[in-house]
């Protein structure tokens, strides 16, 4: 059986104690194996990334601009290789795959600006003779923890601005769908990438903890479910580093009367059930204002019997498989409660066949859900919509503004006054109008609210600098030695 390696000092190393399986969800069959990193593999890669820093930071922007545009390049003309490796493992249909590819390499292609983005800034004359310059220089050692629903994304977003920033970088990407952080990794080495700059560490909770606790381990990226989102915020600053965890969500769609009735249905259908519902920007809970709920409903719902489900390698399939069975039994536990807790099941996914063991189900639609119910309170990360009905505009804003998550909010109307107040009034960190998944293109930067964001900063673009650098500040003074002078007062401008 295939055995899936770290990638370490430029190695790929598959001699392990443990190993992890990893399905093709399509099949429900075990293709592959994953190598689980023990306490001392982690630290063999923190000593490689250690090792390389020194002269990755010393290394020129334009050297390490270079290295960003091969990257894109391989990446571009690779990408339906690191696509068809993503569906094995992940599930998702060939076209979703290449999609998020392209998405990452929006990151990419930002990092090819870091000598714009590194720029400090200069103030001559401050006082008599005194300049003052500031720089931002790179943290050292970052940890990037990544989750399973974007394994090629979500790696793009954090390594690209974190090795173009100086830093070295210890990638672990999820257990589940590992293959595509080591071809991301040698990718990097194609370009021009020094050994032990970029590091894949596959593994579990012992992986984790290790990256977590060691003190050469300057920072850490995080994107994952809020408990452990939380988790990681606390363990990591406990120890001293600087900490951005993304967390969950539950992304509301607020329709008013005056919307386009089918843009919206489309939109909804789009945002709900696209990669089988597991994104983090996913619309869960379509929220009907007014009159439009009934029409709303009933057109999402014949929308629903057209969608073509199956493997993701099959052109014809929208929607591919689950991740696991387990999560295929969790995300139907939700659909089976719902009637239990006064929802009305409009469709019922857990009731299509499949011609396949893999790990299928169909898609969901749930009306007449209220806050307190758990398929409205929980992130559910599979394909079921909520519909949540309310009578006003301020009872749509109230109903986002107390939800504990604050990831993403759409509203779709024709209305551009109701559309900027709704801009203004909302308390998420992405808003669409209009547009159904508002994730900011790569020159933005990515993030939520309240419970969906456990740091200061945003991910990739501009908040990605800040994160990946720290400041610092210079003031310089070229006297006249024959004016120097013994001054015990505070330092004082002149």
């Amino acid at each position: 059986m295939h055995t899936i390696p770290h990638y370490i000092n430029g190695s790929r190393v598959t001699d392990a104690e443990r190993f992890g399986p990893v399905f093709n969800p399509a099949t429900g069959k075990q293709e592959k194996q994953v190598a689980l990193a023990s306490a001392a593999r982690v630290e063999e890669a923190i000593a490689a990334a250690k090792a390389a820093l020194p002269a990755w930071r010393a290394a020129s922007l334009a050297k390490r601009t270079n290295i960003f545009f091969r990257v894109r390049e391989i990446l571009n003309d690779r990408k339906s290789e690191l696509a068809a490796i993503l569906t094995s493992e992940h599930g998702k249909v060939l076209s979703d795959a290449e999609g998020e590819i392209s998405r990452g390499l929006e990151n990419i292609e930002f990092a090819t600006g870091l000598s714009h983005m590194l720029k400090g800034e200069r103030s001559e004359q401050v006082s008599s003779g005194v300049d003052v310059h500031s720089v931002r220089q790179p943290v050292g050692v970052v940890a990037c923890i990544t989750p399973f629903n974007f394994p090629a994304m979500v790696p793009l977003w954090m390594i690209g601005s974190a090795l173009a920033c100086g830093n070295t970088v210890l990638l672990k990407p999820s257990e589940k769908d590992p293959s595509s952080a080591v071809f991301i990794a040698e990718v990097f080495a194609e370009a021009g990438l020094p050994a032990g700059v970029l590091n894949v560490v596959q593994g579990d909770k012992e992986a984790v903890d290790t990256l977590l606790e060691h003190p050469e381990v300057k920072a850490v990226s995080f994107v994952g479910s809020t408990p452990i989102a939380q988790s990681i915020y606390k363990r990591a600053a406990d120890h001293g580093k600087r900490v951005q965890a993304l967390g969950g969500a539950k992304n509301h769609m607020v329709v008013l009367p005056d919307a386009d009735l089918d843009m919206a249905a489309d939109a909804a259908i789009s945002a709900a059930y696209g990669s089988a519902g597991e994104r983090c920007m996913a619309v869960s809970v379509l929220v009907a204002v007014g009159s439009i709920a009934d029409d709303l409903v009933a057109a999402v719902k014949s929308r629903m019997a057209t969608l073509k489900i199956g493997p993701g390698t099959d052109p014809a399939s929208q929607m591919g498989p689950l991740i696991t069975a387990e999560h295929r039994e969790k995300v139907a536990s939700y659909v089976a409660g719902a009637e239990n807790e006064g929802a009305t099941v409009v469709v019922d996914g857990r009731t299509q066949q499949f011609d396949s063991n893999g790990f299928f189900i169909g898609v969901s639609l749930v009306d007449h859900v209220k806050p307190g119910m758990k398929v409205y309170d929980d992130e559910i990360f599979g394909p079921v919509l909520s519909v949540v009905r309310v009578d006003s505009y301020s009872d749509a804003v109230r109903l986002v503004n107390d939800n504990e998550f604050g990831n993403g909010v759409a509203i779709f109307t024709r209305d551009g006054g109701a559309a900027r107040q709704f801009e203004f009034d909302v308390e998420a960190g992405m808003v669409g109008v209009n547009v159904p998944i508002p994730v900011p293109v790569g020159t933005f930067s990515f993030g939520g609210w309240k419970n969906s964001l456990f740091g200061d900063t945003h991910m990739y673009g501009p908040d990605s600098i800040r994160f990946y650098t720290r400041g610092k500040v210079v003031t310089t003074r070229w006297p006249d030695p024959a004016t120097s002078v013994i001054d015990l007062g505070f330092p004082q401008v002149d």
